[in-house]
């Protein structure tokens, strides 16, 4: 036995030298690992040859010399056990064969997907709160890493959309209603789903991905029909409006009730389905004397009332699926219509038409020149007699009423104001109300130059007696009065130099006189001053009385203001001679010179015009006169038949 023991490792060796021989067979590597070192080395016997057999992984290793090298980078997605089959030959003949096995190790290298980008899932409104809405494997996402734990988070998109929907658990992507829907509030809600391979987001490596959730609530019958107007208490219930109305004794209207706040009128409550409503009585209706429109709502008189009356009239509203209805009341009331009367909202309409339009154009409204002027009179008692006012001028052949239209009746040669009274009656009370029309004749408008396109064109020709100013016209115009405008400047600056040039230097040696304040005029404040106020003008018919002339105050004096200032005040010093003095106001037209003078017409009219009468050329401040006097000339052109080789007549003031 003891020679056995002996032996033994010695023919093992001696067997082991007659066959190829590793050291391992089994190996880990991580996949996506790049080596350029063997993975094994391999014992070859003298006279053998080591090759790969046929049952090895397809081009995953090499032999080069006696050693066994990968040549792939393993990848544990496309194969996670490698096999090496070798086999030792002499000659054509095997003697061993030994296999290596190289298992690949996963390594978290691949980022979760969804099987989808977006996805969008309709979602009934009356769905049960804590209903999946969507099912946890339609929503996953997959990983080909085989032990990463994926990770899910629901972020909203739409604001406020997380209050609705939830994800069942961090690991289970299913999706939970978390509160009722309601279709007129939110109707779409847009979700980003996130997954991610690890826990933490700052592990490495560590992969994300996200897809699109889109949900659109769709709107269930959950309301009833709502009759109009009302007023909501929440999403699911509206205060329904309840309608009245009045109606003749002894009159059948012909057409539908006109009722307060409105006419019948129900929409269905869930806005997004819309149902027709079809109407119908449930009570009140037994005597036949109303009837109401399946499809309007519009409430009509079957036959006339004799007596005065209240009818309670309760009306059905119902969804024409018959799936839900609603109910409101309609109060109609009877009442005696003798001595009831139309009325107008307005005392007073004004229109306009131009000149030279024939029979049948209708008048515009002056307030609206392109809207026709409509007169329309009202039964506040009964508005369902409205329709059955008519409408007539009683005072004027030159118009004449079409339904609330006035037409004219004749050709208009003439300008001017025209007034006409219309009377409205109500044909079934028989009473009257009447109104004023106020219509301004005047030149007719052009039309609208009509500009030719790429189809040819209109032109509108304008009549030969409405002319207007054209760009250059104009232009000239703002020319000259520009021009006029410089030389009435530059007459008042010379007037006040020549006014007031005294004050303006100083004297050397010799102190200034104290000087009035301001620019009054003292001989308008003297107690001695010989002249008395004229009377006020009475205003003429037709004419808009003349406004009161305004006394300029002192910082800001005018250049009429300037004109009538006197060089030295009209009040007798001690030493002068009284009869030197005189005063500027005067009823008389003096023509003797050296002073200015105020002249009053005898007959003061409605009308001024203002001359100033200066001193003689010959004086000092001649000049200055003659600039303002031009000036009033100037300004005295502004109305017909002003000028200064006019005499002063009973209708001016001349200053």
């Amino acid at each position: 036995m003891r020679t056995w023991a002996l032996l033994l490792p010695l023919l093992m060796a001696t067997a082991q030298a007659q066959v190829c021989s590793v050291d391992k067979t089994v190996f880990e590597v991580k996949e996506n690992t790049n080596s350029s070192e063997p993975l094994l080395d391999i014992y070859v016997p003298e006279g053998q040859q080591v090759t790969l057999g046929p049952s090895s992984t397809h081009f995953a290793f090499r032999i080069q010399g006696t050693q066994l090298f990968l040549n792939v980078t393993p990848d544990y997605e496309e194969n996670s056990m490698l096999q090496a089959q070798l086999e030792c030959k002499s000659g054509d003949t095997t003697v061993t064969q030994l296999r290596v096995f190289v298992s690949v190790l996963d390594v978290n290298d691949n980022a979760p997907q969804f099987p989808y980008v977006a996805r969008v899932w309709k979602v009934p409104e009356d769905t049960k709160v804590n209903t999946t809405i969507i099912p946890e494997t339609e929503l996953e996402a997959q990983d080909l890493d085989k032990d990463d734990i994926l990770f899910y988070t629901l972020q909203e998109v739409t604001l406020g959309a997380s209050d609705f929907f939830s994800l069942m658990g961090t690991n289970r992507p299913a999706l939970r209603l978390d509160q009722p829907l309601d279709f007129e509030k939110c109707r779409n809600m847009t979700f980003q789903l996130l997954v991610r391979d690890t826990q933490e987001e700052n592990v490495e490596p560590s992969h994300t991905a996200t897809a699109t959730l889109v949900l659109e609530v769709q709107p269930a019958d959950l309301r009833p029909p709502w009759f109009l107007p009302c007023t909501y208490s929440d999403a699911y219930v509206c205060i329904q409006a309840q309608y009245q109305g009045t109606v003749p004794t002894g009159h059948k209207l012909p057409g539908a009730l006109v009722l307060q706040p409105g006419p019948i009128y129900a929409v269905d409550g869930d806005w997004a389905i819309s149902q027709p409503i079809v109407y119908s009585f449930m009570k009140g209706h037994e005597d036949g004397t109303f009837s109401i429109d399946a499809s309007t709502g519009n409430l009509t008189m079957s036959k006339s009332v004799p007596s005065p009356k209240t009818f309670l009239l309760v009306v059905k509203g119902e969804q024409a699926d018959h799936g839900r209805y609603s109910v409101t009341q309609v109060t109609v009331e009877a009442r005696d219509a003798n001595g009831s009367l139309p009325r107008f909202p307005e005392s007073l309409y004004r229109g306009t038409v131009a000149r030279g339009s024939g029979v049948g154009v209708a008048v515009k409204d002056a307030a609206a020149p392109s809207q026709p002027l409509r007169i329309r009179a009202q039964d506040p008692e009964f508005p369902d007699l409205n329709s059955a006012i008519t409408y007539q001028i009683t005072n004027n052949s030159n118009f004449r009423m079409d339904g609330e239209a006035v037409l004219t009746n004749a050709l208009l040669v003439h300008t001017g104001v025209f007034y006409a009274e219309v009377e409205a009656k109500n044909t079934v009370t028989s009473g009257t109300a009447t109104t004023v029309v106020e219509i301004q004749v005047s030149e007719q408008e052009p039309a609208p130059t009509g500009t030719s396109g790429a189809g040819g064109g209109s032109t509108t020709n304008k009549p030969s007696g409405d002319q207007r100013f054209s760009a250059v016209e104009m232009a000239a115009l703002g020319g000259v009065l520009g021009a006029l405008l410089l030389l009435a400047l530059i007459a008042l600056m010379v007037l006040v130099h020549k006014l007031y040039g005294h004050r303006l230097k100083c004297c050397s040696g010799k102190a200034l006189e104290p000087q009035p304040q301001g620019f009054d005029n003292q001989a308008f404040v003297s107690e001695e001053a010989n002249w008395a106020p004229a009377p006020s003008p009475s205003p003429r018919p037709g004419r808009p009385p003349t406004p009161e002339p305004v006394t300029p105050g002192p910082t800001s004096p005018s250049p009429a203001t300037l004109h009538h200032v006197p060089k030295s005040p009209a009040v007798a010093r001690d030493g002068e001679d009284p009869a030197a003095v005189r005063s500027i106001l005067t009823k008389e037209r003096r023509p003797e010179g050296g002073y200015k003078a105020v002249w009053f017409g005898e007959d003061i009219g409605a009308e001024a015009d203002v001359v100033v009468l200066n001193e003689p050329a010959s004086e000092a401040d001649g000049a200055g006169d003659s600039g303002s006097e031009g000036s009033g000339d100037a300004g005295s052109d502004a109305g017909p038949g002003r000028g200064t080789e006019d005499p002063p007549g009973a209708d001016s003031i001349y200053f």
